[in-house]
């Protein structure tokens, strides 16, 4: 494993391209520490950012995995690319005629999709840690380490949406065919959630009880969106007279159990097109 993955990231830090991306990728991950120094002053009232309680523990674990997750198409790019250039610069070929087997081949590029969320995962481990202990209000061990089950949910997300990519890149061969592939594919689960729950059930929130187990949306809802969980939107809700059903923002096993077996089936998948494809 250590030899794939080592072929596999000389060809990527070869890439400026990808180099730059993947620069990209960390240094944005890290702005969400500079959401802590954001101040408004509005008239004579100041607010600052830190202070409303996106940074206190266990909170802190689902607000920056979810915001973390929107920076995951640098990534994209850059596996897709990997498998474009593949084909582009006659890379694959090549490793094949060297004794590369397709199946290591498969193996590499899932060690390189693993490694990416791996990384991902940890950076986003420490840097919750270094400014929950700067700016939450609670820092006893059992609730530092509460609600963990965020980070497993985003690198299980990670995996499944690289692992997308990188069938979509087999399936494709172009950069940027793939990248527009991957964006019709989005807008297409959210096109025929519309149509089934407008013309089928006639009922959105039970159309959705199918629509959960497509590929994008599963991973979607591994980590649902955090803003709703502040108290002082809550203190607005319960103020207007806003959502009176309490939302259910865990993190269920049998989610992580659906985007595994997608992120099975693509790897399975991109074998398989690889192994009867003619190179």
């Amino acid at each position: 494993m250590k030899r794939l993955l080592s072929i596999e990231f000389q060809k990527i830090w070869k890439n400026k391209a990808s180099k730059v991306l993947l620069l990209t990728y960390f240094i944005l991950l890290s702005f969400i520490a500079l959401i802590a120094s954001i101040k408004f002053n509005i008239g004579s009232l100041e607010i600052h950012i830190a202070d409303q309680g996106i940074f206190n523990f266990p909170y802190i674990w689902h607000f920056n995995t979810y915001i973390a997750a929107l920076f995951k198409i640098f990534l994209a790019v850059v596996i897709v690319s990997m498998m474009a250039n593949e084909y582009t610069y006659g890379t694959l070929k090549q490793n094949l005629i060297d004794g590369l087997s397709k199946k290591e081949f498969i193996l590499s590029k899932f060690l390189v999709v693993v490694s990416f969320a791996m990384a991902t995962t940890l950076f986003i481990f420490i840097m919750s840690l270094i400014l929950g202990y700067s700016f939450s209000s609670y820092n006893e061990l059992s609730i530092v380490f509460s609600d963990l089950e965020y980070l497993l949910a985003f690198f299980i997300k990670l995996i499944g949406f690289f692992s997308f990519c990188l069938f979509i890149g087999i399936l494709v061969k172009r950069s940027a065919f793939a990248l527009g592939f991957i964006l019709v594919w989005a807008f297409g689960e959210k096109i025929l959630h519309g149509i089934i729950g407008r013309f089928v059930f006639h009922d959105f929130d039970y159309a959705y009880k199918f629509i959960k187990f497509l590929p994008l949306e599963s991973m979607s809802n591994l980590v649902k969106e955090p803003f709703s969980r502040l108290s002082a939107i809550k203190a607005i809700e319960t103020t207007i007279g806003g959502a009176n059903e309490a939302k259910d923002y865990s993190v269920h096993f049998s989610e992580i159990a659906i985007v595994l077996v997608w992120t099975f089936i693509f790897i399975l998948t991109s074998y398989y097109i690889v192994k009867k494809r003619d190179l």
